[in-house]
């Protein structure tokens, strides 16, 4: 069948506008916001649809336990924390959770950065009030900016096209790094960054690097040649974006060359968040209509009719690959709302591949006032998705984490303790809190064992 007989061919990038959109910014001059269309859909796409096509039989693999998915990075990226330095610690963490994930479970890991477009974020509310002032809520650097003032909360559509060039800048370091020898498995004690080599999930993660080293001279002991596995020496790294603001989204939205199909070319995988993914809702709309691997977040209010419909919107067809469902239903309610979900989409026959986000169904605000996550909740949710899944006969099939490179103190515990006084000392996301290098590492060695189990 072809990709073609998959997608309604009445289906255009704008069919959207026709649909109810919610979590739009009101821009304040549509002629500018047009002008900025222009120049986006003049600009090269930053990722390829052959590429998407691949991730898409990765995801099928995933889909059937041959695969693990790891999808993990900023929570929003920022025009202001941007450098080489941090992309690469951020791909450097990536790699060492997926050694950690191949190893335990013994097979691939598909990995895709939350990064190179991750710039818009949902709100809860439009607006934001502080001593008495009331001003458009911060939405991410595609929009306006974080400083609360009246000039800065503005939304600017230029900061689209700024977005587009930060996004591609990104993407050249990541192909250089994944391709480039930074991501050689004979480096895989080089990616034990220096302030979590003396930590336990370092030292832990030390002597599995050892192991790996310990075979592949056995390996070449025994005449295999090394230099000629490229998947030794490279890997590919993916990315991945919220579809949230469909303005960008339609202007990098191209037809391929080759088949002639729609393909979102801002990022390989796309997907709608838990405030827009209705299924008759203009995001939908459009992810219905490109050839991405998309995904959906589904919260513990969707019920089992709800996920049906979004998988029949998604995928008439049920085209391997090409659905992830991102569960984030909070560690007290994951294991009493995912399984009627699971049995419900498995009992309609559409092809799924299902995923834990355990990150934003445990969010909460300290004491201090800083939004946090406690790091056992997380863990729990990671083991009630599992046992549901497991009960369910269904693949876990991957994680999705918000995390970072940097020595952060945002979300609380770990193997080394970040403690209710420590939130303050460097607290530095721009909107949720994410998992330091040591907390993830730590994850990626949980998430092994109940992929063994």
């Amino acid at each position: 069948m072809s990709t073609a007989e998959l997608f309604d061919d009445a289906w255009s990038p704008s069919g959207w506008r026709s649909r109810p959109a919610g979590q739009q910014p009101d821009w304040p001059d549509p002629t500018a916001l047009e002008e900025v269309g222009a120049t986006l859909r003049a600009l090269p796409p930053l990722v390829f649809a052959g590429e998407a096509r691949t991730l898409t039989e990765s995801l099928a693999a995933a889909q059937d336990g041959r695969a693990f998915l790891l999808l993990a990075g900023d929570c929003a990226e920022s025009f202001h924390q941007f450098s080489a330095d941090a992309i690469r610690d951020k791909l450097r963490v990536i790699l060492q959770m997926s050694v950690v994930l191949t190893y335990g479970s013994g097979v691939p890991t598909v990995k895709v950065g939350r990064m190179a477009g991750q710039f818009t974020k949902p709100r809860s509310s439009p607006t934001e009030v502080r001593d008495g002032v009331e001003l458009p809520s911060f939405r991410g650097d595609t929009i306006n900016d974080f400083a609360f003032d009246e000039l800065a909360r503005r939304p600017d559509p230029t900061r689209l096209v700024r977005a587009y060039h930060q996004s591609a800048a990104t993407m050249n370091l990541l192909r250089a790094f994944a391709k480039g020898g930074f991501a050689d498995l004979a480096r895989v004690h080089a990616w034990n960054q220096e302030f979590v080599a003396s930590s336990p999930e370092g030292r832990r993660y030390d002597v599995l690097a050892a192991e790996i080293e310990r075979a592949l001279r056995f390996m070449e002991a025994c005449g295999i040649d090394l230099q000629g596995e490229l998947a030794l020496h490279q890997v590919d790294v993916w990315t991945a974006h919220e579809a949230l603001l469909l303005e960008y989204e339609e202007a990098l939205t191209r037809r391929d060359s080759i088949t002639g199909d729609w393909y979102d070319c801002s990022a390989h995988l796309l997907w709608a968040g838990e405030r827009t993914n209705e299924p008759q809702g203009a995001h939908v709309e459009f992810l219905a209509g490109v050839h991405n691997p998309v995904g959906v977040k589904i919260g513990p209010s969707a019920g089992p009719d709800d996920v049906v419909a979004l998988c029949e919107r998604l995928n008439p067809q049920r085209h391997p690959g090409r659905l992830v469902l991102f569960s984030r239903m909070g560690a007290d309610r994951v294991s009493e709302a995912l399984p009627p979900l699971l049995r419900a989409v498995a009992m309609s026959g559409h092809p799924v591949l299902w995923a834990c986000d355990p990150m934003h169904g445990n969010t909460f605000v300290h004491a201090s006032g800083y939004k946090t996550r406690r790091f056992d909740d997380v863990l729990r949710e990671l083991r009630g998705f599992f046992a549901a899944c497991e009960a369910a006969d269904v693949s876990a099939g991957g994680v999705h984490v918000e995390l970072t490179g940097d020595d952060v103190t945002e979300c609380l515990g770990g193997s080394e303790e970040v403690l209710d006084e420590h939130l303050e000392r460097r607290y530095e996301t721009i909107c949720d809190p994410r998992l330091n290098a040591r907390q993830s590492l730590d994850l990626a060695f949980e998430v092994a064992a109940l992929l063994r189990r």
